[in-house]
């Protein structure tokens, strides 16, 4: 028996339906998958169409599932199986990669496969589909600086989104091949872009710059190149994560923000919850911080709206996380300082930590890094600063070769 759910948008209506079969259990008992397919009514279509067409869909997909066909849909379009794909991306992506894997779907995959069946799409319109990525002008997405096309990190990324969608269609059975697997096609070359820090003079120097800042900032920059906490992790820190007579932090959440939607709060990436080690400079600036969030609080009274987040608004609401990143900027140039993203003091503060001798999967859990090749790669900036040095030591220490003199001048 087949078993039909709609799927709503936020508004309630209606975009899809989910129909499944199941498929009974395995030789040790246990429940089988079902087998399931997504349709969605064509624009136009009157309620008592789409009824009858839905429960005639159910009946075909049973057909197949008993037949034996269910194994590849010749009919589904791509963008029929997109709700089906999407809702597999929810269950582990986080809102802010949802929201930009639906702007390209919207923007460049549907428009470009528009209504061509899933299983009809080869390599080579695959291969068409990175050609027209890598034409894209500035109107259609975002180029570098030094040129009017997407870079081909954009690229891709954007057909990263492409081959996830085919991936999950095959394991699904709803294809019989996958025709964007990498080594079927001709991808941009990407190199990667050099890890931007804060020497350990730079770094001192903007350290001492910040003693003119407000409380609030100082804090942040302070924690960020301690702890090397990522951006929606420092948004998200509460008070009571602090332990005082410790001096120890515990990173449990991060603050995320989608354009039009409310800040969200996740698990810190890749789930990695940790407690990590703050100097007394730091653990002395939150409490002064704290302090000064109840002056506030006392002063603005019902207005007050804080929930012990440690980084706010006006009114104690959870700041922005995207709001120190301009003010990072605006610091900077204030005291001509070199730029550097706000994401540098995390690469700065795995880079310091392990010029200073830390085992590196010591910097691989105070960072929160699932994996240790993400720690490695600060590796080879290390190995570059080495080489270097060693030039600069030879430079001031090789004795220098008399000037000769012609006597006969």
């Amino acid at each position: 028996m087949a078993y039909i759910d709609p799927r709503t948008n936020k508004k309630g209506e209606i975009i899809s339906y989910r129909i499944r079969v199941n498929r009974g259990y395995d030789e040790k008992g246990n429940r089988l998958k079902p087998f399931v397919m997504t349709w969605v009514p064509d624009k136009g279509m009157s309620k008592k169409q789409i009824e009858k067409e839905v429960q005639r869909q159910a009946l075909l997909f049973e057909e197949r599932c008993n037949s034996g066909e269910q194994t590849v849909n010749n009919k589904m379009k791509l963008k029929d199986f997109i709700p089906q794909y999407l809702e597999t991306v929810e269950v582990r992506a986080s809102p802010t990669t949802l929201h930009f894997y639906k702007r390209v779907i919207n923007t460049h995959i549907i428009p470009f496969f528009g209504n061509k069946k899933m299983q009809d799409i080869k390599p080579h319109h695959i291969q068409n589909f990175i050609k027209y990525l890598t034409e894209l002008t500035p109107e259609h997405g975002s180029p570098t600086n030094d040129t009017d096309k997407l870079s081909p990190s954009t690229v891709r990324r954007y057909l990263t989104i492409l081959q996830s969608i085919f991936k999950t269609a095959h394991k699904l059975e709803i294809i019989s091949t996958n025709p964007a697997k990498a080594e079927k096609l001709t991808i941009p070359r990407v190199v990667n872009p050099k890890i931007e820090i804060f020497t350990k003079a730079e770094a001192a120097e903007m350290l001492n710059c910040l003693t003119s800042e407000d409380l609030q900032f100082q804090t942040y920059v302070q924690l960020a190149i301690i702890t090397g906490a990522r951006r929606g992790e420092m948004a998200a820190l509460k008070f009571s994560d602090f332990d005082y007579a410790g001096c120890r932090l515990t990173i449990s959440r991060a603050a995320i923000k989608v354009s039009g939607q409310p800040i969200q709060i996740k698990p810190p990436k890749d789930y990695e919850v940790r407690t990590v080690t703050v100097n007394e400079h730091c653990i002395e600036l939150v409490k002064m911080l704290q302090a000064e969030h109840e002056r506030e609080r006392q002063r603005l009274g019902s207005k007050w709206e804080g929930d012990e987040w440690l980084f706010t608004q006006w009114n104690g609401e959870i700041m922005n996380p995207q709001t120190p990143t301009k003010q990072f900027d605006k610091f900077l140039k204030k005291h001509g300082l070199k730029h550097r993203k706000l994401h540098s003091l995390r690469h700065t503060s795995a880079t310091l930590l392990l010029y200073g001798g830390i085992n590196i999967r010591q910097v691989q859990q105070r960072l929160g890094h699932s994996e240790l090749e993400t720690t490695q790669k600060y590796l080879h900036y290390l190995s570059e600063a080495d080489v270097e040095a060693v030039n600069v030591l030879t430079n001031m220490l090789e004795p220098k070769k008399d000037k000769v003199i012609d006597i006969t001048a």
